[in-house]
């Protein structure tokens, strides 16, 4: 690449950023960006991951289009890029479908340099359609562990950024994440389909981070333990990490007891609650957030002084992850696991029911027969198990019919239509007089699907929501848009039954192609991550350098100690 186009590039990020030159990793990944050449970048968190592709996108003649896991991560990267007056923008579920198209018409007209969505934005194919007309220069996968079912994320919808890719034409490509082991490097690269692309991976070691573990004998305890360092906390902010949405609404709770100022956060508050939580902890009018792992990725929040598990997470990878929010500042910042035993429990829950045995895939696949036989199959996985025996669960259903989609047993939801059964609760009449002011859209919505199935509708009726104009939304606004009336009670809706869902009904299980040992191998992969995490919290040697070693990092080569953990640092800990 022309010496000249990194001098640009180090302009722009002073100009724009604040920063004199690239920290460690960020100007190779730069360089190759700027040569077209495919990339994977593994720097740690905090490390600037999101420079190595913004920066390039300032340089580049079109758009860049960031393919990004959380609403959360959007709004905080796009927040930051606008205050610092580039043009960019998210579009995603929390917009009305005029916002999300008047952003698209933004970008077909070369208004934006970086265009932030969600994998499932790209359902259908209208999206990626509109935006290879924008000319799109770069594709950056964010988080891009998350498409590897080796990684500590997997994420089905991230299966579909390889035809996303392909759909936009096949632009340059950029995979960034902080927490790759060196197989799950070489699985993205393979799933992302990168053409001998140039690997950047900068050092896991951050210096100005302390890891501490404290064992605990029960939740009490644990509590007790909680308060006790955010109340010993002098400066900045922390975040708890808590395993489940009720474990978070429950640690909040008891820190407000303790008349710590905190909030709960997770994807079950709505949309302005996230953003007002969110706002709050960035205003620091709350010293503490409590949340599960979706929050702070990504987030620019850089004096986060501590960050405390309260719970052991299932991998080394998040953990690594949640506990680099701390100290992005540079300075330093305290990372502390609240052990308890049970805590792995939970998480062997998770992984046992992630990868369905035999018996619950042939229950669940033999009920879906039972069903289609009377013409009524539905795929929602808590109305089949339901039907099942206790010892399947939900979570087990929902995971036997992803197998089952997988190996062409089952049509994809995206496949098998929008469908949807409607019943309006109320007089097309009383509708209009009482929605017409306050929100014309559903009024729109409402009158097109009468315009699709009549009269019928103030029975009941099926409509297909990929035949609604795609000026009221997209399937998955629509369905949500029916939630809200619903709640108001306008109408009644579920998803229809589709008894065609089975593409191959009389096959028996055997006869499917299941692949039980590669389901296994999977099982006992996830297993061995959270035996990882298990020896961290009892080891007696090193934790830095045990962390280092896991991720293949160099850095650990010859090193015995460090001086930023409890057992290096022993009666100099701050928490014992």
């Amino acid at each position: 690449m022309p010496t000249d186009r990194l001098v640009a590039a180090r302009g722009l990020l002073k100009t724009h950023f604040g920063y004199d030159d690239f920290r460690t990793g960020q100007a190779d990944a730069v360089t190759s960006i700027l040569s077209g050449r495919d990339t994977l970048v593994v720097l740690p968190t905090g490390g600037g991951k999101s420079v190595c592709y913004q920066v390039p996108a300032l340089l580049s003649s079109g758009l860049t289009v960031v393919v990004s896991p959380l609403i959360s991560l959007m709004k905080d990267q796009v927040d930051a890029l606008r205050r610092r007056g580039l043009p960019a923008t998210f579009i995603n579920s929390t917009l009305t479908p005029a916002e999300a198209s008047d952003r698209m018409v933004a970008a077909r007209r070369g208004e934006l340099k970086l265009l932030y969505l969600a994998p499932e934005r790209f359902e259908g194919g209208r999206t990626a359609e509109r935006l290879r007309e924008a000319g799109v220069s770069l594709l950056a996968v964010d988080e891009a562990h998350c498409i590897s079912e080796w990684g500590h994320d997997f994420r089905p919808s991230y299966r579909r950024v390889r035809q996303i890719r392909r759909a936009l034409g096949e632009p340059p490509t950029v995979a960034l994440t902080a927490t790759a082991t060196p197989a799950v490097r070489d699985d993205i690269a393979r799933q992302l389909g990168l053409a001998s692309p140039t690997v950047v991976v900068a050092g896991f070691d951050r210096a100005n981070l302390r890891y501490h573990v404290l064992p605990t004998r029960n939740a009490a305890e644990k509590d007790a333990a909680l308060v006790s360092l955010l109340r010993g906390q002098k400066e900045g902010v922390a975040v708890v990490y808590a395993s489940t949405r009720r474990a978070v609404e429950a640690v909040a709770q008891t820190l407000r007891r303790a008349r710590v100022k905190a909030a709960a956060y997770h994807a079950g508050l709505d949309d302005d609650r996230r953003r007002a939580v969110q706002d709050a902890f960035m205003k620091e009018d709350v010293r503490a957030i409590v949340a599960t792992s979706a929050f702070g990725m990504g987030i620019d929040k850089p004096n986060v002084r501590l960050v405390v598990h309260h719970a052991m997470p299932g991998t080394l990878e998040a953990y690594y992850q949640e506990a680099g929010r701390a100290g992005r500042d540079g300075r330093h910042g305290e990372c502390v696991l609240l052990h308890m035993y049970p805590d792995r429990f939970t998480h062997e829950y998770f992984i046992k029911a992630a990868h369905p045995t035999r018996d619950a895939v042939q229950r669940t696949w033999a009920l879906l027969q039972k069903d289609a036989r009377r013409g009524a199959v539905t795929l929602e996985p808590e109305a089949l198990a339901a039907r099942l025996p206790k010892a399947i669960g939900e979570r087990s259903v929902g995971a036997a019919l992803r197998l089952l989609v997988k190996v062409g047993a089952l049509r994809d939801a995206a496949s098998t239509g929008s469908r949807v059964q409607v019943r309006l609760l109320a007089t097309p009449a009383r509708i209009r007089e009482e929605l017409a002011a306050t929100d014309p859209l559903a009024v729109g919505v409402l009158r097109a699907l009468w315009r699709a199935v009549g009269a019928r509708l103030e029975e009941g009726a099926t409509v297909d929501l990929a035949g609604i104009p795609p000026g009221l939304g997209s399937p998955m606004q629509l369905e949500a848009m029916l939630a809200r009336l619903q709640a108001r009670q306008f109408v009644q809706w579920e998803r229809a039954g589709n008894d065609a869902a089975l593409e191959r009904p009389d096959a028996t299980v055997d006869e499917l192609g299941i692949d039980w040992e590669a389901i296994e191998a999977r099982r006992a992969g996830d297993l061995a991550k959270l035996d990882a995490v298990q020896k961290y919290a009892y080891l007696k040697d090193c934790r830095r350098l045990f962390v280092l070693r896991y991720f293949g990092d160099p850095a650990a080569r010859g090193r015995t100690r460090c001086a930023g953990c409890d057992n290096c640092l022993g009666d100099q800990a701050p928490f014992r």
